[in-house]
């Protein structure tokens, strides 16, 4: 796993199950591949304290600090404590253009991670193909508008 760093300088807050370590990292190297610079709590020493309410105020500033907000979602998540917290922060600080879900799975039918209703209002960060481009690219899906732009300009 990347090793965090407190909240300055990053520029995507990326919220994910504690059991999803191994996908968060490929995540991470997606995100930093394409601009962003990715602040995860692990390993961040100003959550050391034990204390619920000290490591709230901790996640509360960073998600301030960081302009985009992505919730890594996978069949885990739906057993997280802090992700919906989260998630409600990221969209209650930022518009929600701001905000994208990153689905992972280990198999391409598996759409557990989505059973999470109020996930479908969000954007996704899909690998794809945008018109009047040959190749595919990691893009954020806006399925309501049925418009995407490329991640690399999204997280600008």
């Amino acid at each position: 796993m990347a090793k965090a760093a407190t909240p300055q300088n990053k520029t995507v807050f990326l919220s994910h199950s504690s059991d999803d370590d191994d996908l968060a990292a490929g995540a991470v190297q997606i995100l930093e591949n394409h601009g962003g610079h990715v602040y995860l709590d692990h390993g961040d020493p100003n959550l050391s304290d034990s204390d619920c309410a000290a490591i709230a105020e901790e996640l509360r500033n960073a998600i301030r600090r960081c302009k985009r907000f992505v919730m890594l979602a996978t069949p885990r998540s739906k057993d997280s404590k802090w992700i919906p917290w989260e998630l409600g922060l990221g969209d209650g600080v930022h518009n929600p253009t701001n905000v994208a879900i990153f689905p992972a799975a280990e198999n391409s039918f598996d759409q557990d991670w989505a059973e999470r209703e109020y996930l479908r209002l969000y954007r996704k960060i899909v690998w794809g193909r945008l018109e009047g481009y040959e190749d595919f690219l990691w893009l954020v899906l806006d399925m309501s508008a049925n418009t995407a732009v490329k991640l690399a300009d999204w997280l600008r």
